[in-house]
């Protein structure tokens, strides 16, 4: 596995107090360097042109001036500084570069995971929210869209949070299928399971909101049962994963139980889904806030494409899971 990274995205200052630090990055690559394999690459920022293609011009245009004039609370999270839109920019263009070298694999070069900050997913199409700026998995969607002949991307979201900038910025097209397992009743409020999109975008969303205390069993239910059979029927030709690791059962900002194997567990299950669909793989960094479960998280992925088999999960799924499961199956006819 190749990472995307650059020393840019630690310039973005949140404060002392601020869950969403340069440490989280600081964290990953100590985390790394102790495992086989790891290969960095630095990426050419995102253009202004790039992030207002799923982004409102006029709001792209506010978030540079607010960041010129020195930063400050955008809302009560998002804080930024003068160097947030370099940043911003930065961390959209490393998750440009993760899907360009999956889209450009063919000779071999391994998966990549694009390690930048801030995140993206709850960044709708005019506004910021919840730590994010720019949306990068949106944004490195639909440049592959516009740059390669591609008809179809798919993004995971397994982050705690909804990703509801994702969603909204792709939920009415029907060449985007966006999937979230996320805590229900967390930040932000979003991601009900009848959220299944609309017009042309009917039924290329699916939304798992699973009950405080899901774990690995629940999210490999519903990935088998429901995710996988979806992805195989949107039939996509990339497949990008917002990769938050803020469900593992000691972040602090959750009351998920998944297990640092538990990601092994699902990122087995999307290589595997990536392979079979024939939709190459890239991974864009979202939360997870514990910076011990998040180097594990990231190392895990990392460990799980260098060879390392995971443990296989024994549990069952909750009653509530398997019936929000067997609901997503009817309302997307799976």
């Amino acid at each position: 596995m190749q990472f995307g990274y650059s020393d840019t995205c630690l310039e973005h200052d949140t404060g002392t107090r601020h869950p969403e630090t340069p440490d989280r990055l600081r964290a990953i690559k100590r985390g790394l360097q102790k495992r086989h394999g790891v290969v960095y690459h630095d990426s050419e920022r995102a253009t202004k042109a790039s992030v207002s293609a799923v982004h409102d011009a006029d709001y792209v245009d506010e978030v540079e001036s607010f960041c010129n004039d020195g930063g400050g609370n955008w809302d009560p999270d998002t804080v930024a500084c003068e160097k947030t839109w370099d940043a911003a920019l930065q961390s959209a263009g490393l998750a440009e570069w993760a899907v360009k070298e999956s889209l450009e694999g063919a000779d071999g070069r391994q998966t990549p995971f694009a390690v930048g900050r801030p995140p993206g997913h709850h960044a709708v199409y005019d506004d910021a929210m919840g730590f994010c700026f720019f949306n990068n998995a949106a944004v490195a969607a639909q440049t592959a869209l516009n740059e390669y002949p591609i008809d179809r991307v798919a993004i995971f979201d397994w982050d705690v949070h909804h990703g509801n900038g994702t969603q909204d910025i792709f939920y009415e097209r029907d060449d985007v299928f966006y999937a979230s397992i996320h805590e229900d009743g967390l930040y932000p409020g979003t991601g009900a399971i009848e959220e299944i999109g609309a017009d042309d975008g009917d039924g290329t969303t699916l939304n798992a909101p699973l009950p405080v205390g899901a774990g690995d069993a629940e999210y490999m239910h519903v990935i088998d049962a429901a995710l996988i059979p979806a992805l195989e029927a949107f039939d996509p030709d990339a497949l990008i994963i917002s990769a938050g690791f803020d469900a593992h059962r000691h972040d602090p900002i959750s009351r998920m139980r998944v297990s640092t194997e538990g990601y092994a567990l699902m990122t087995d299950r999307m290589r595997t889904a990536s392979e079979t669909i024939g939709a190459p793989l890239s991974f864009v960094l979202e939360g997870g806030y514990g910076l011990d479960t998040l180097a594990d998280g990231v190392s895990t992925v990392h460990e799980t494409f260098d060879g390392r088999e995971p443990m296989p999960c024994e549990d069952e799924p909750d009653g509530q899971t398997i019936e929000i499961t067997d609901e997503l199956r009817d309302r997307l006819g799976i």
